[in-house]
């Protein structure tokens, strides 16, 4: 039988392909557990979300790093964190100089499929307001038309704000600063006349203000939806499962009841209800992962539930005191939901 060209050479294009895809799985994955440490590229300092210490890291995504190194590694002091600048944060990661992105990034059409950026889960679910002077006279967007406006390089919010006010007829002078302290602080000065940023950045960097934070306000309108996630190199399938499930399991320990505190007497009681099947299949999940087997344990042990993150970082125990709202469980009002593991 005679194989016409025009077939040969797609069956040797899918079969370069896959080689190629197989070559790649996993990759990120080993690279990390050979390494022994898990590299997260973070904000430089967002209080509540990354914010350093001489050594010592806090915040919502510093916590979700240590989550998914405890999971992966055993323990979640192998969480190393890079700061980066937002226009700096994607070719980190393209570059392979960051395992795992968290710095405040929300997941974009163009940024998955341009960029070939890979989003495994929302942590936060945010939209994107405005700060103005308390004394500034101003109390909705719309008084903002014609204004300078600070924003930071290298975010959605400079497209979203542009489009916002042309789709209304109006316009805007940005301000564009390299970092959210640096258009924070030009705001701060009277550079602009407002900030605009996801909102919770916002209440972060209000904490800044160099005399009294309620020299400021927050507008209550959102512009847009900024669903802020974890981010890694859309080349690794297997690495966005890992993250994807650290996160979830997380979700899923708030929504059963499962806290940092008392998982150890569920565990002694058996009575965890994240346990799901006999260990032999168990250990066949783990093991399809590529991790040692209760990796979910480990999270949640290192970090607490989603729950105890956000409260400990964002929430009532933290200064910022965000509202839950869309952050809540799913069966509490909010947006989060998990998958089941079964």
């Amino acid at each position: 039988m005679t194989i016409h060209p025009t077939v040969c050479k797609a069956a040797l294009l899918i079969l370069a392909l896959a080689v190629s895809l197989s070559g790649q799985a996993g990759e990120v994955l080993e690279s990390v557990k050979a390494r022994d440490q898990l590299r997260c590229g973070v904000s430089a300092d967002i209080p509540g979300f990354s914010t350093r210490d001489g050594d010592s890291w806090r915040g919502l995504d510093i916590d979700f790093c240590r989550a998914v190194a405890a999971a992966v590694l055993g323990d979640p002091d192998k969480a190393q964190f890079v700061p980066l600048a937002a226009a700096a944060r994607f070719p980190a990661l393209k570059g392979r100089k960051i395992d795992l992105l968290l710095n405040n990034t929300t997941w974009t059409l163009t940024r998955e499929a341009v960029l070939k950026i890979q989003f495994p889960g929302i942590l936060f679910y945010d939209g994107q307001g405005f700060m103005v002077p308390a004394t500034a006279g101003i109390s909705r967007v719309g008084d903002l038309n014609g204004a300078t406006i600070c924003v930071e390089k290298g975010t959605t919010s400079l497209n979203n704000l542009i489009s916002y006010f042309q789709a209304r007829g109006g316009e805007v002078k940005p301000l564009v600063m390299d970092s959210a302290s640096e258009a924070a602080t030009a705001l701060f000065a009277g550079r602009c006349r407002a900030y605009t940023s996801d909102a919770a950045q916002l209440a972060a960097l209000r904490l800044r203000a160099p005399e009294n934070p309620q020299d400021f306000v927050i507008l209550p309108e959102r512009i847009s939806r900024e669903p802020l996630t974890a981010a890694i190199w859309t080349g690794d399938l297997e690495w966005g499962t890992v993250v994807r499930w650290v996160l979830n399991s997380l979700i899923l320990a708030e929504e059963y009841g499962v806290t940092r505190d008392n998982l150890d007497a569920l565990i002694a009681e058996n009575q965890n209800p994240l346990i799901r099947g006999s260990d032999e299949e168990r250990d066949r999940i783990a093991k399809a992962l590529g991790l040692a087997p209760r990796w979910g344990e480990r999270a949640i042990r290192a970090v607490g539930n989603y729950g105890e993150i956000y409260e400990r970082n964002v929430g009532r125990d933290s200064p910022l005191k965000i509202e839950r709202g869309l952050n809540r469980l799913w069966n509490q009002g909010g947006l989060h939901y998990a998958p089941p593991l079964d």
